[in-house]
């Protein structure tokens, strides 16, 4: 899975991961996975937008997480239940975008020029009044553009021939 997800990154594919395929999507770019000491649950997870300073309320339901790519697994399972090192195939540099509000770990990613971000948590479930609905909005915009950088190529094809 973690591989088909990067042949579509690397394709240049939109890709919005949630949940899982937000954890698929930091395989694929070298992190590793772990089982966290508190998972987490509920409809009342604080999570800070990085890049806005926006902190939105969010729906969660997960034991693990990603570990983070300076700071390590941040507040792991005592077993120390971790995946394997893997190296990043997807052909493209990410940054940390979210973060849990309350334990610091990795809430969502966004690959660098290319049309793909992850969440951790559940968008759909709005917790909040609306606090997440603009990640659709953004993953809208992502597609729409490179629906018009398709047609611009198909465009100067054409005139080519």
């Amino acid at each position: 899975a973690r591989k088909s997800l990067a042949e579509a990154v690397r394709s240049e594919i939109p890709v919005m991961g949630i949940c899982l395929g937000h954890q698929l999507m930091g395989l694929a770019a070298g992190l590793r996975t772990y089982k966290l000491k508190y998972g987490h649950r509920g409809t009342n997870q604080p999570v800070l937008d990085v890049e806005t300073g926006k902190v939105i309320i969010t729906s969660q339901n997960h034991g693990y997480a990603l570990e983070d790519p300076n700071n390590g697994m941040l507040s792991p399972h005592p077993s120390g239940l971790c995946s394997d090192i893997n190296e990043n195939i997807l052909g493209a540099d990410f940054k940390v975008r979210h973060i849990n509000a309350n334990d610091k770990t990795v809430e969502g990613l966004d690959l660098i020029d290319r049309p793909a971000f992850t969440i951790q948590f559940h968008p759909e479930a709005c917790p909040g009044p609306h606090d997440a609905s603009s990640l659709f909005d953004r993953f809208s915009n992502l597609v729409r553009n490179k629906k018009k950088s398709n047609l611009k190529s198909i465009t100067m094809e054409r005139n080519d021939l």
